[in-house]
């Protein structure tokens, strides 16, 4: 059977650990299932939910949101998608960085608001432990520190599994490793912004997880195109702009194994998540001799001219795409 003719399925990007997790390397981001400006309700809540199914039906098994999507919309939607959660099924939230208004946020990771955030993420998502919790992002008003010790304390109450960490330094994470174990960092990251270059090989260094957001940057409709593709390869949709997206991402870091990424959220983006799983599937190929090719320039971009012998994408990668926007 030719491979066109074959099921797509998340699991063929492989798989990643995250602490004691193991997720398929290709997630989905629900922040676009809101309104527009993440802003309330979808226009369309029936194919937002649809979209939540399909996504689990295609193999992914980890979706990542938080309590300011909508506020608190992209949270209800997964469950009233999904529970009860299929075995497998890890779902990733993330507090600190409340929703005022469409397009608008403002800052609040004290202890006092992650503790009620925990609390609400729970009651919206009908579980009982978090697998995932992140701090959205550190609060200029607030020590990092007490944010952190605040997670702790939550952990240690059995409402968080694993604490993670989004928009930051890698001198917040190595402030944050000294009280409790990360085992995720979500910053911006795509094929031509790569300004958190450092900070993905430091993860990487010490096994953990990193999730880029705002991988595709689409053009208008019948100009989309990779931002900083030099190949000039155009899409006539922004899904599949985010398949291309996906496919150069994965591409452009194929010595790093500890990428997580996820497909555009939207409310109607069912066929943009199966345009970047057609495109990653062909993009972690051992035999593809595209992928072969970007992965020596890629080496001879970071370390000089590759080796005789390049080695192969390691097996518990993952990679994804995000749509624009903070995450």
């Amino acid at each position: 059977m030719s491979d066109t003719l074959q099921p797509i399925s998340a699991s063929a990007a492989g798989n990643i650990q995250i602490g004691d997790l193991t997720v398929n390397r290709m997630g989905y981001g629900a922040m676009r299932i809101t309104g527009k400006g993440v802003w309330g309700p979808p226009a369309d809540r029936a194919a937002a939910l649809a979209t939540l199914r399909r996504a689990v039906e295609l193999g992914v098994n980890l979706i990542d949101t938080a309590d300011s999507y909508g506020p608190n919309v992209s949270e209800e939607l997964i469950a009233e998608a999904l529970s009860p959660y299929p075995p497998g099924l890890v779902i990733a939230t993330k507090g600190g960085w409340e929703r005022v208004g469409p397009g608008q946020w403002t800052h609040n990771a004290s202890p006092q608001h992650l503790q009620v955030a925990v609390e609400g993420s729970l009651k919206r998502l009908r579980l009982e432990r978090i697998d995932l919790y992140q701090l959205h992002v550190p609060d200029p008003a607030v020590s990092f520190e007490a944010s952190i010790e605040a997670l702790v304390r939550l952990r240690e109450q059995g409402k968080i599994r694993h604490v993670g960490l989004s928009n930051v330094t890698l001198e917040h994470v190595e402030r944050a490793r000294k009280m409790v174990t990360i085992v995720s960092v979500q910053n911006r990251y795509s094929f031509a912004d790569r300004e958190w270059d450092y900070l993905l090989d430091h993860c990487e260094r010490h096994g953990i997880a990193f999730m880029p957001w705002a991988p595709p940057r689409p053009e208008p409709r019948g100009q989309q195109r990779v931002a900083g593709c030099r190949s000039g390869v155009r899409c006539h949709s922004a899904s599949g702009c985010a398949g291309v997206a996906v496919t150069a991402l994965s591409r452009c870091r194929t010595d790093s194994g500890n990428i997580v990424c996820h497909p555009p959220g939207g409310e109607h983006c069912g066929s943009g998540f199966e345009a970047a799983g057609f495109s990653v599937r062909y993009a972690f190929r051992d035999n593809s001799s595209a992928r072969k090719s970007s992965r020596m320039r890629w080496n001879k971009y970071r370390r000089g001219p590759p080796g005789s012998k390049a080695p192969r994408w390691p097996a518990a990668s993952l990679c994804s795409a995000t749509m624009p926007g903070m995450r």
